[in-house]
Order: structure tokens, then sequence, then C-alpha cells
């Protein structure tokens, strides 16, 4: 096997020279780094991770963890989140995903196992575990939930804005009768969309109406579920908020079960802008959040913390925009309909 000291034995330099070259410090001239980084490949060096993490107490591993895996947590917005953190994370760290209801104990999340962990956070259930993780000296980063404690390192959309904006854009519309169908319950996500929802439809001159108020949980089928209560109403709604894209598509579904055409009989609005959003029949006007931007700088800040001890502690809350595209009717002086 290969050994840093055979490396610089061929190289003519010291193997501290070599093992700072190949973890690219600056310490080490650029043409030296790629003399020996080529001397490493020829030789076919494989570097040895356990014993370089036995030297720096590192485990090279960054934790990401969901408030649940099964509940709540879509396929897309689990791909999404993957996504903008790979951005950011380069190979020398292995990334793994778990699920905090998973966890059997939390005395198995500690700092030789972990160098830091990034929170995909849903519930304030979360918060015995954020500060679990805190206390054990875990650099971390909770991602999507917007918290009130400015020692905690956040990156968060502006949901109750999205849900707001959602809301306004059917009432602009001319839609009068709006319904929601909400998320999981005791999400924040989910609590601050319908919050926004409701300001929106106030913000118009619009009474918020508890029978346009139908649960789901983020989930396809729930979306489609809640729909079919909906379009089972004697006065059906006109248009939809569905509280993310999942539950947008269920709802799409329960539509064509029943003969009901979207647009012309129904507008649906989601949230997320999921990949898939634009690609629907017809095309899904939503609210865009970008988790994968959520992912990429949360990354890039936890990856500064493990730096830097001293790194100052940010909040950073990304805007969400409404993307229209063609599920929303335009029923403007159809007074009929109205």
């Amino acid at each position: 096997m290969i050994t840093i000291k055979d490396i610089a034995k061929a190289a003519g330099v010291s193997h501290t020279t070599v093992s700072r070259a190949l973890n690219g410090s600056a310490l080490i001239k650029p043409g030296t780094r790629e003399k020996i980084a080529k001397i490493a490949a020829d030789m076919n060096y494989v570097p040895n991770y356990s014993a370089k993490n036995l030297v720096t107490k590192k485990s090279n591993t960054i934790g990401l963890f969901f408030s649940s895996l099964e509940q709540g947590t879509s396929s897309s917005f689990l791909v999404d989140a993957l996504k903008g953190i790979r951005q950011s994370l380069n190979e020398n760290y292995m990334l793994t995903v778990s699920g905090i209801d998973e966890v059997d104990s939390y005395e198995s999340v500690h700092p030789r196992r972990f160098d830091g962990l990034l929170i995909m956070s849903q519930s304030e259930r979360d918060n015995r575990f954020i500060y679990h993780a805190k206390a054990a000296g875990i650099p971390l980063v909770v991602l999507n939930r917007q918290l009130d404690d400015p020692s905690i390192p956040n990156v968060a959309s502006e949901d109750r804005r999205g849900g707001r904006a959602a809301a306004e854009h059917a009432c602009e519309m001319g839609h009068r009768r709006i319904a929601i169908i909400e998320g999981r319950q005791g999400f924040k996500s989910a609590d601050e969309r319908r919050q926004g929802f409701i300001d929106g439809l106030l913000a118009r001159g619009r009474a918020p109406d508890p029978l346009y108020f139908a649960q789901g949980d983020y989930s396809i089928e729930s979306g489609r579920a809640a729909m079919e209560g909906l379009l089972a109403l004697n006065d059906r709604p006109t248009a939809v908020f569905c509280c993310n894209d999942d539950m947008a598509i269920g709802a799409m579904n329960a539509c064509y079960e029943r003969g009901v055409r979207i647009p012309d009989e129904l507008s649906l609005i989601g949230f997320d802008d999921m990949m898939f959003a634009a690609y629907t029949n017809p095309p899904l006007t939503t609210v865009r959040k970008s988790v994968a931007g959520i992912g990429r700088e949360g990354t890039e800040l936890l990856l500064r913390l493990m730096e830097r001890s001293d790194a100052p502690i940010e909040q950073r809350f990304i805007g969400c925009e409404l993307v229209r595209r063609e599920s929303v009717a335009d029923l403007r002086g159809q007074s009929r309909r109205s």
C-alpha cells in the first residue's frame, strides 16, 4: 500500500510537505502541489481516511436531519434539498440523511460522529434535538423553519409572504370563493402559509370561509382527498390554494376523475415550484420557494462555522415569489362566477 512517505521519497520532499500539498494547503507553492498530486496519482495513492480522522479528530461527516422522512417530506422536497446541499458540499465530506423521529437516543449525536449538522426542521418538536446538538458543541444550521432564537444559525423562506401572494393573486383574477388545502398540522410551514393565505384574503376584502379550509398533510394522496371534499360542496370554490405542489398534483387528479376542467371550472395554485410544476397539464401556477437555495446557503454557512468557531451567527431569509402559469382562470368581469 502506497503511503505519504513513499510519495515524499519519490518527490524529494518531506512527508509533511506531501501531507500539506494533498490537503490543499496555501503554504505549499502551486507548482509543488501539482507535482506531488501527479506523483500521487501515478502511484495510485489512496488516502487512509480512518488514520487521518484519528489524527485530526474529525469524522468528515455532515448529518442532514429532517423532522421526519416518513411524514411531510415529499420525494421532490428531498431531491431539491439534496441538490442544493451538494452544490456547496465538496467530496471531502460524506453526507448522511436521517429523520429526527428515527433517532433512538440523542446521545448517538455527538462531535466524534458528526463534524456538523444541517437540520431541515418543520416543527417546534425538533427543538429538543436542536438544543441537544448545540449543547454537545456540534456546529449546526437550522433550515426551512424560522427561529426566534438569534443564537441559532438559521436559513428559511418567507412562507407567510408566499401564502399571501397566492391568495392575493386569486382575488386579483376575480375569484371570490377561494379555498385552501393546508399542510401537515403542527408544521411551522403549514401555519405560516395558512396565515399568509388569510392575510391575503383580508387585504383584498375577502372574509375567510371555514368551509373552504381543507386539511392535508403535504402528500399527493391528501391533496386528492381534500379536493374531493371541496368538490362535494354545494357552493364549491372557484380557486384552491394548495400548500405544496404535491398536494396540487393530488388535487388535479381529483378534478380529472370528476371531469372538472382546470382552469375553466376550477383554478389551482401550488407552493414550492418543484421541477414538475411547469410540466403539469395545465402548467401549475405556484409560489416559488427555493428549497435548493435554502440547502445551498445553509451548507455554505455551516462550512464557515466549522472552519471558524468565532464566525458570526447568521439568520437568513429567502424570499418567495408567485410564478404565473396557466392553472388560474381570469374571472374578472364574469359576474356569474364571482
